[in-house]
């Protein structure tokens, strides 16, 4: 009986990445589910997830904007695997930073969870990854690329990430492949936009809707156990929003 693939997918409990869990394990592998706050809503995704497959699903917090929160993950990831075949670092934080008025705390937020976060926690779980022959797929965004009015420490940060991915698949390889999904518009921001401005985001989307989080799972499955002659790329997920931005 062959091993079942191992994923741990950071800011897991909700929205796109709980989509990501649900999938990776519908395609078998079993799931560490992290959160950083969301603990009802990551333990009932766990109990859904083992009431199908008896445990194969668990639960992480960690505060990965901190040093020891990326420690204390790593921990409990060892912990429950010998080995990782799937990283998903989705876990980001989203908010605007408009020039004069940005704080220090905020750079440090930004950078710390988006970027450094994810550095760190590659790192960290290095190992495990070497003898899996693992996959890491970075979550970016399309504003990666070309700026977001108003959010330029996010745009950096996300841009950073980019980089990173290109730049760890080129040293981690061949052992370790790591690619990135870039999304467009998914799911409209918690802090709920006007039908103004929704309508002036979808008036760049070639296809003329938005995506919904099983378009950048169904992505994040491809890259990790259908493509293992694909490393260091960055697939735009976005309707063809990116052709005009």
């Amino acid at each position: 009986m062959s091993r079942r693939k191992t994923a741990l997918v950071t800011g897991a409990a909700a929205r796109i990445g709980a989509e990501i869990c649900e999938t990776l394990h519908r395609r078998g592998c079993d799931v560490l589910i992290h959160y950083n706050s969301s603990h009802s809503a990551a333990g009932n995704l766990a109990d859904r997830l083992n009431s199908e497959r008896e445990n194969s699903a668990f639960v992480a917090q960690a505060d990965l904007s901190s040093p020891q929160g990326l420690e204390q993950l790593a921990i409990e990831a060892r912990k429950r695997f010998a080995s990782l075949d799937i990283l998903v670092n989705n876990a980001s934080r989203f908010y605007p930073t408009a020039m004069g008025e940005t704080q220090a705390w905020q750079w440090d937020d930004l950078l710390n969870s988006n970027l450094r976060g994810p550095y760190f926690l590659v790192q960290a779980l290095l190992e495990e990854l070497k003898v899996a022959g693992g996959s890491i797929v970075n979550i970016v965004d399309i504003h990666a690329e070309r700026p977001m009015p108003g959010h330029a420490v996010y745009c950096m940060s996300k841009a950073g990430l980019a980089m990173m991915t290109q730049a760890l698949a080129q040293e981690l390889g061949p052992s370790i492949r790591v690619n990135g999904v870039s999304p467009g518009a998914i799911l409209w921001p918690a802090n709920e936009m006007n039908s103004k401005g929704k309508q002036t985001i979808l008036d760049r989307v070639v296809l003329d809707r938005i995506g919904d989080p099983a378009d950048i799972a169904s992505a994040v499955a491809y890259l990790c156990l259908d493509a293992p002659y694909i490393t260091g790329q960055i697939l735009a997920v976005d309707g063809g929003r990116s052709l005009n931005i």
